[in-house]
């Protein structure tokens, strides 16, 4: 049997192990994951993610295929849950996953010879743990988070609306506030609160904060010719988060459970959609529509 050695990580309040070669090198493979490792818990894993080195079947059926930051990605739903097939890059090998229905046990067969072999790894865990807590109230968002007077601003919208650049213009314009997460932070209900934390999947802005803050607004960010605040409750305010959410929307249980959870989050915070141009001005009136705070210092 060949040796492995069990590293465990905690993100979000979540823990998981990932067991890997005792020949693979953690901090070369995962090095955004450096600030998330921890000791061994008792409490119960979120998952458990090994590698195998034997190829697995091409079996399944072909439920999604996306082209985006992980590469191409290819989702089988097969017999005991799903089958996961990542090319990195276009000319690039194919990396696989298998992992049950709920994604708490995963096995993933990575082309370590790849130079993007840590890439990839990296990509099937953000993959693996946006599914796995879904069912513990919680959700992986597609957005650039910053933290302003020890809350958390959540940036929404469209590939190329300028999440970055909004969450920058807030750094520039509001004392004190810093980047959280330019990319895949994680909510998730704690008693009576929504928190945002900080993951290792942060695009490609070097961000990796193990921290944790009270939501203070969502807002989705919308290109327009002036800037304009618009709140947004029941309905919209879940329309206006729904598509930045990771799930699979084919999997009606998952879904649904997504869904629940949405609802209880937009009752939680604020939500509002900001029209909005490329400035400080509009980084100016994000924040005073989603803090009441009418006085802004500009460095």
């Amino acid at each position: 049997m060949q040796a492995t050695v069990t590293y465990n990580f905690s993100v979000a309040g979540f823990t998981f192990a990932v067991e890997l070669p005792r020949e693979c090198t953690i901090d070369t493979l995962l090095p955004t994951f450096a600030p998330f490792r921890c000791q061994p818990t008792s409490d119960e894993q979120l998952f458990v993610l090994t590698l195998d080195d034997t190829p697995f079947a091409d079996d399944g059926e072909l439920w999604d295929e996306t082209t985006n930051d992980l590469g191409l990605t290819r989702l089988y739903r097969t017999d005991g849950g799903y089958r996961v097939a990542l090319q990195y890059t276009p000319q690039g090998p194919v990396h696989t996953m298998l992992a049950d229905e709920r994604f708490t046990t995963a096995r993933v067969h990575l082309c370590r010879h790849d130079e993007y072999a840590g890439q990839a790894l990296s990509s099937l865990l953000r993959l693996t743990f946006a599914q796995a807590i879904v069912w513990h109230r919680a959700v992986s968002i597609h957005a650039s988070a910053v933290v302003c007077d020890g809350k958390g601003y959540l940036f929404m919208g469209k590939s190329g609306t300028g999440k970055s650049t909004h969450s920058a213009l807030w750094q520039q314009n509001i004392p004190g506030c810093y980047l959280l997460n330019d990319d895949n932070p994680t909510l998730r209900i704690v008693g009576d609160e929504v928190i945002v934390y900080g993951t290792p999947w942060s695009g490609k802005t070097h961000c990796y904060r193990n921290e944790q803050h009270p939501v203070g607004a969502i807002v989705r960010l919308v290109q327009a010719a002036e800037n304009n605040y618009r709140p947004q409750s029941g309905v919209a305010a879940f329309v206006a988060m729904l598509p930045g959410c990771s799930a699979i929307r084919r999997d009606a249980a998952q879904y649904d459970t997504l869904c629940t959870t949405l609802a209880e989050m937009t009752a939680m915070v604020s939500v509002g959609v900001m029209e909005c141009l490329p400035n400080a001005a509009a980084a100016q009136e994000c924040y005073r529509s989603t803090t009441h705070n009418p006085l802004i210092v500009n460095r």
